[in-house]
């Protein structure tokens, strides 16, 4: 049954094989032998190598041992995820933080929580995975709205009168197309309705923002109606979720969030390490900057060499291509030339909108985002004398 199941998404070119890796996570890694330009990675500022992220992990791993034990409610509160969290309440300019074990815990713990007084729970088209799955595990009504569409979702609240309030769910930086939620229109409305905003922040976290504290900062705004979700998997360079808001409501969600009432903790080393690269990216505003300026280089010049990027406004680039089987071909020739950016297919995208997802990271040098586009060129002459 599932050898049939596989040869048919073959067929659709869909089937997604694992590839291995022999070296640490950077801008060039070890894979089948060779040395390969890493350009698919989330670790935006190149922080899963830093010295003192690791050193700090080290030092945790010496002092706590590998694992947690259990969950925290059930064999207690180890210090690194009690300062882990201190530090991302401040970091976030938040009353409190709590920290979960995924991302995808986050998510689910979160939206489930806060839709026990929510009758609907309106999210954009794009939202990623963990928070349609969350919705769709939580016992409210889930309605969609257009992506970025803020005046569709007014609309949507408004057939209720008076408007009942609502759970509105968006990511900040959307993880595939690698533009912004329209926040302030949002907070707006949640204001309007006396609705709750759900920012995941995972992409926007230690990289939108004048200082890095993430897409809320980004666009000016503060506390009231939103609560934001985010990872320390990525701009951070560890592992892990969490979520910062009001006292009460982190409070709230240590009693009733079962991803987190039932799940082991986060291992003590990595909390460790989390708190030394928020440390690092307050201390190192200079790796941010370089990472914008990256990141201006390959969307300059990827639209000067006519690809559609979708109106990235973040290190996600993605390189519009449309059909799967002709992502995966561009992706096998992209490896060909020593750099890796798999093709994104659906269900990960919609049909019809398969593409290279390619992120910038501030361990990059202008050099490789040169190489990168030099045989960005060179492929696009290949598509086009094909078509000839």
């Amino acid at each position: 049954m599932y050898q049939i199941r596989l040869d048919d998404l073959n067929r659709r070119s869909l089937l997604r094989k694992l590839r291995i890796i022999d070296s640490a996570t950077g801008p060039e890694v070890r894979m089948d032998g060779r040395m390969i330009l890493l350009l698919s990675s989330n670790n935006y500022l190149g922080l899963a190598t830093h010295p003192k992220v690791v050193e700090a992990a080290a030092q945790a791993l010496r002092r706590y041992g590998v694992g947690a034990g259990a969950s925290r409610v059930t064999a207690g509160t180890l210090r690194p995820h009690a300062e882990l969290e201190a530090r991302l309440a401040a970091f976030k300019h938040t009353e409190s933080a709590l920290v979960f074990s995924t991302g995808y815990h986050a998510n689910l713990g979160l939206i489930q929580t806060l839709a026990e007084d929510k009758r609907v729970i309106y999210t954009d088209r794009l939202c990623h995975a963990s928070l349609i799955d969350a919705c769709r595990l939580s016992k409210a009504t889930l309605r969609v709205f257009r992506h970025r569409d803020a005046a569709q979702l007014a609309s949507l609240l408004a057939r209720k009168q008076p408007p009942a309030p609502a759970l509105i769910v968006t990511d900040g930086v959307f993880s595939m197309d690698g533009d912004l939620a329209p926040l302030p229109e949002l907070v707006k409305i949640a204001e309007q309705t006396g609705s709750t905003v759900v920012v995941d922040d995972a992409h926007g976290t230690g990289v939108m923002g004048p200082e890095g504290r993430g897409t809320a900062e980004h666009f000016g705004l503060t506390g009231g109606s939103l609560v934001q979700m985010g990872t320390l998997s990525k701009a951070l360079g560890g592992f892990g979720g969490f979520v910062v808001g009001p006292r009460t409501l982190i409070d709230y969600l240590v009693n009733r969030a079962r991803s987190f009432l039932y799940t082991t903790a986060l291992p003590p080393a990595i909390a460790a390490a989390a708190v030394a690269a928020l440390d690092v990216v307050e201390s190192e505003p200079e790796r941010r900057e370089t990472l914008w300026q990256l990141t201006r280089r390959l969307q300059n010049g990827a639209h000067s060499l006519g690809y559609d990027t979708l109106g990235s406004q973040s290190p996600i680039v993605p390189i519009l291509i449309g059909d799967a089987g002709k992502a995966l071909k561009m992706g096998a020739r992209l490896l060909e030339h020593g750099i890796y950016a798999p093709a994104i297919r659906p269900p990960t995208v919609p049909e019809g909108t398969s593409r290279l997802r390619m992120s910038v990271t501030a361990a990059h040098t202008p050099q490789q985002i040169d190489d990168v586009l030099g045989v960005l060129e060179k492929l696009r002459a290949e598509v086009r004398a094909e078509k000839a």
